[in-house]
């Protein structure tokens, strides 16, 4: 059982102006728009993006403009050539963007910036044959329990931790499918030791994992006793939801690329 993580999904304020700002600034491109009644979502990324790329997902809620951003969701990283770091967060402040915290202040190794709905996205370094300047490098989120996040991922998605990098206060710890490219999107799980809780928020909306199958990959999800949130009947088959053991909602979709939507019919 493996998939490999497709989207993230973040709610915007005016997805307009969103889908300005990730065009102008990180040369995204519209990959598929999905218009309901009361919600609009539309897919961005990369231009050249490899087949186990991840997409970044804009949700426009039609009856409000304003959401809780909350410390349960970090940040999205986007990659960029290791020897281009300072030279591309000098070309996002030449766009007017927010000098929020720049290579020098992260000792050179990465730097962050903000969305207009004041999502956090770092900038890292990272061999150019690892996927497309501005790809999508990985998703952080926060954990209560390291031991409890590694193994929820590690044995119900059979993911593989990849690596981690330990602090003084804090550990973070990689993971993402045993099989992806290397070019696919890791899951970046962050333990502060202070034993702190944290908020959910309202501004950032799940991560994405593609199955083959949908049916069969959720009933290993459930046979290995995950949280059955949404599951695909209640989602007309097209789609289904878990929860991580903080609360982070998990979607499971198949895809077809040759379909004439990404989105379901």
């Amino acid at each position: 059982m493996s998939g490999v993580l497709d989207h993230t999904m973040i709610r915007v304020g005016d997805l307009e102006e969103s889908l300005e700002w990730y065009q102008t600034n990180l040369n995204y491109e519209e990959k598929g728009r999905w218009e309901a009644d009361t919600f609009t979502n539309v897919y961005i990324g990369p231009e050249e993006m490899h087949e186990d790329g991840a997409m970044l997902e804009l949700t426009e809620n039609h009856d409000t403009d304003e959401y809780d951003v909350g410390d349960a969701w970090g940040h999205i990283a986007v990659r960029v050539p290791e020897d281009e770091l300072e030279e591309a967060y000098q070309e996002l402040m030449d766009n007017g963007v927010e000098d929020y915290r720049d290579p020098e202040s992260c000792s050179y190794n990465y730097a962050f910036v903000k969305d207009p709905d004041g999502h956090e996205i770092e900038i890292v370094k990272r061999d150019p044959e690892l996927g497309a300047r501005w790809s999508l490098d990985h998703t952080m989120i926060r954990v209560e329990d390291a031991d409890e996040a590694l193994g929820f991922w590690t044995r119900k998605f059979e993911y593989q931790h990849t690596g981690r990098w330990e602090s003084d206060s804090f550990a973070n710890y990689f993971v993402k499918p045993e099989d992806a490219a290397d070019e696919a999107m890791a899951v970046e799980l962050t333990y502060n030791y202070d034993g702190r809780s944290y908020e959910m928020g309202d501004a950032w909306g799940h991560l994405a994992v593609r199955a083959d199958d949908l049916s069969d990959y959720w009933e290993t999800l459930m046979e290995r006793e995950a949280d059955d949130y949404r599951d695909p009947e209640s989602c007309d088959n097209n789609y289904a939801f878990t929860t991580d053991p903080d609360g982070h909602e998990i979607e499971i979709l198949e895809r077809d690329f040759d379909a004439d939507s990404l989105f379901p019919a």
